[in-house]
């Protein structure tokens, strides 16, 4: 992923508000490594069931505010698949719901899907691969699982800005 500026994140937003644009926490972006990440994902510290995703998309970065759903009652959480890395080694996923842009999200109309809790993804997709995804030539393999699961990555989490854009 290339570098992003703070502007052009807050600028790159498709689905918020002004002030939910201006009011968002960003992490601190000297710190992260743009080579090793397909997408930079990040919960606000200050709202805890927000959280944001920018990502590249047609060759310009795209924003989405999500929203988090909400901790179980009995403060236990479920394991459950991140559709975007499909990393079965991951912690926990956890349901993430965008509201769509445009006048179909101001009539209510949202997309959702599991993600990394952590997002973490980018993370995942580039760990060595298990013995058992592999066989016994995981060394001759290696770079082609990787190279595989990141395409798949960036696709997946795509389509779902995709989704966010589409109108109906």
């Amino acid at each position: 992923m290339n570098p992003l500026t703070e502007k052009q994140i807050r600028a790159s937003f498709v689905n918020a508000t002004r002030r939910e644009v201006a009011s968002a926490t960003l992490p601190d972006l000297t710190d992260v490594p743009w080579d090793r990440l397909d997408y930079l994902g990040w919960r606000d510290r200050r709202a805890p069931l927000a959280a944001y995703v920018v990502l590249e998309l047609d060759g310009e970065p795209t924003g989405v505010l999500l929203r988090a759903g909400t901790p179980a009652a009995s403060g236990r959480h479920r394991k459950a698949l991140c559709s975007w890395c499909r990393d079965l080694s991951s912690v926990e996923a956890s349901l993430y719901v965008a509201r769509r842009a445009g006048a179909s999200g101001r009539a209510g109309n949202t997309v959702g899907t599991l993600i990394c809790q952590d997002f973490t993804c980018s993370q995942h997709v580039r760990r060595p691969p298990t013995s058992s995804e592999a066989g016994t030539g995981a060394e001759a393999i290696a770079d082609q699982l990787v190279a595989e699961r990141t395409t798949g990555l960036r696709e997946r989490s795509a389509q779902f800005v995709r989704g966010v854009l589409a109108t109906r």
